[in-house]
């Protein structure tokens, strides 16, 4: 299947796209992503993720509202910091896709919704997403050693920053917002 990636749209998730969420979740990259196992697990994600009392997950549309993609702020606490991650099916990876809509989710959580500071954090052994974070204006802060598992193995952890007062660069697509 093509995409229209000439522009993006970041969006609530909807029920309707529970097959192409499924369909990305069955990426072995995504295997530990989510919990999402099939239609059924990824119908209960989008209703999760609808109405978070403290963040927003948006769906990343192509120009014909398909869904590649997801950004999201969660874990907002009450210093204005929030938790930001993403990911992109297969497909598009490599494309700049995440990239753009983390610097778009970043500047409407610094500039609409308050936020002061934005924290993410990468496996070490998955540089495509620190290059996500850096072309996004997020600074690396360190190392977390063994801080996640999966299937037995831990893995080390980067993590990245950025503050409000940071510079960000816009898009290189336009990228709309519908909150």
């Amino acid at each position: 299947m093509g995409y229209d990636l000439a522009t993006l749209e970041l969006r609530r998730w909807r029920v309707a796209d529970a097959l192409r969420l499924t369909a990305a979740h069955a990426d072995p990259d995504m295997a530990n992503q989510g919990g999402i196992r099939d239609t059924a697990s990824a119908v209960d994600w989008i209703g999760r993720v609808a109405d978070l009392d403290n963040g927003h997950v948006y769906a990343v549309a192509d120009g014909e509202d398909h869904p590649v993609g997801c950004v999201a702020v969660t874990n907002i606490d009450r210093h204005q910091v929030g938790w930001t991650w993403y990911w992109t099916i297969a497909e598009v990876r490599g494309q700049g896709i995440a990239r753009d809509a983390l610097r778009a989710l970043a500047d409407w959580a610094h500039h609409d919704a308050g936020l002061y500071r934005l924290e993410l954090g990468h496996r070490t052994n998955n540089p495509a997403s620190c290059g996500v974070a850096a072309g996004a204006g997020f600074l690396y802060e360190g190392l977390e050693r063994e801080r996640l598992a999966y299937d037995g193995t831990r893995y080390d952890v980067e993590r990245h920053a950025r503050l409000v007062s940071d510079p960000l660069t816009t898009p290189e697509r336009p990228v709309t917002i519908s909150t």
